[in-house]
């Protein structure tokens, strides 16, 4: 069988490195906002070129922490995407915050930029674009309406570490970035984590103590907070594979080149990389019309695909109700048609052409 994604390989090439730094935070009794989580926040957004990090417990809090500390909350709107893992809206919802779905361009899956001003109204507080599947959005536009309209630009590059978009990498670019180190993730921990960036000092300070029950220093509590830490452990893994994370995003856009050569003669739709962008495939998506019948085929030639993401967020159960009249035609047809294949830095090159050639097989 080969796996969707193989972390037990990971480990195997890292061991060595990682070992020796789990056993001595273990040894050194010290888990939670100490010198690794300090380092490590310097150390990535250095590597996207902030000027702050503020590390978290997960990707799904850093969304949540990040639109809780633009004060953003109950009558506001914040204008996003149906397409995306469903903690992008959680975290407006759960803000008390409404989310106002738009529909997304074709080739890319991220947001339609053209959609975006016809959904603008006065309680319009922000803008959350996902820089879906590791692929940027065009920002140039985005990033001017939001001035225009004097409303903050949220990323979530949460699938997107090291994208970048006309030289720049994601998550740097709008007044707030989100990230997750899921395990899956091109930079991933060995549990759950997240990170939010920002130029803005006040806003970074802020975003300290929200993540840490609303405390400047120890039993000082400003307001309201939570507790969302990265712990030390996790931190010191990341710091690891932080060094890596370059190399094993060419390898990912290695690996999609062969899926291309080997694909580009059938009768699927391949993933497109924009002029401006640096697409790091965090997962690679094709589209076939018979998307269940080559899943179930390929499952019994021993390969393991996924679905990201088979019913977009408004036509969910959770929001139904909310959003029963809300129409993505786009969104909507591409949900029924996408299918994720293996993708990770350690799958062989023979392993990626035997999968095109069962791709093949199955669809002649």
């Amino acid at each position: 069988m080969i796996p969707f994604i193989n972390l037990k390989e990971e480990y195997k090439v890292l061991s060595k490195e990682l070992n020796p730094k789990i056993h001595g935070i273990l040894k050194n009794g010290f888990f939670i906002l100490g010198e690794e989580v300090r380092k490590f926040e310097e150390e990535f957004s250095n590597y996207l070129g902030t000027k702050y990090g503020v590390s978290v417990n997960s990707g799904s809090d850093a969304l949540f922490l990040a639109i809780r500390s633009l004060g953003i909350g109950i009558g506001d709107e914040v204008i996003t995407v149906s397409h995306t893992f469903i903690s992008s809206v959680d975290a407006i919802v759960r803000n008390g915050a409404k989310p106002v779905f738009v529909d997304i361009q074709y080739d890319t899956y991220c947001m339609d930029v053209s959609e975006i001003e016809k959904k603008v109204t006065k309680k319009t507080k922000a803008i959350l674009v996902v820089h879906l599947y590791g692929n940027p959005a065009d920002m140039d536009p985005i990033y001017k309406l939001a001035e225009k309209l004097d409303i903050f630009l949220i990323e979530d590059a949460c699938q997107a570490h090291g994208a970048e978009y006309k030289g720049i990498k994601v998550g740097g670019i709008g007044d707030i970035g989100c990230f997750s180190f899921y395990p899956t993730k091109n930079l991933g921990a060995y549990g759950d984590g997240g990170m939010i960036v920002t130029d803005d000092s006040e806003l970074a300070e802020r975003l300290k103590q929200l993540r840490n029950y609303g405390q400047p220093k120890k039993y000082y509590h400003n307001f309201i907070g939570f507790n969302s830490r990265l712990d030390e452990l996790q931190a010191s893994i990341l710091r690891v594979k932080l060094r890596y994370l370059d190399d094993w995003n060419e390898r990912r856009k290695k690996i999609a080149e062969i899926y291309n050569k080997h694909l580009q003669n059938s009768n699927l739709i391949l993933p497109v990389e924009k002029k401006y962008s640096k697409y790091v495939y965090h997962l690679y998506v094709i589209r076939s019309r018979n998307r269940d019948f080559l899943k179930n085929e390929l499952f019994k030639r021993g390969i393991q695909t996924q679905i990201n993401y088979p019913i977009p967020v408004h036509k969910q159960k959770a929001y139904l109700n909310s959003f029963r009249k809300v129409k993505l035609p786009v969104t909507e047809e591409i949900c029924s048609e996408i299918l994720s294949l293996p993708l990770h830095p350690f799958l062989k090159d023979h392993e990626v052409i035997y999968i095109a050639e069962m791709i093949e097989n199955a669809i002649s």
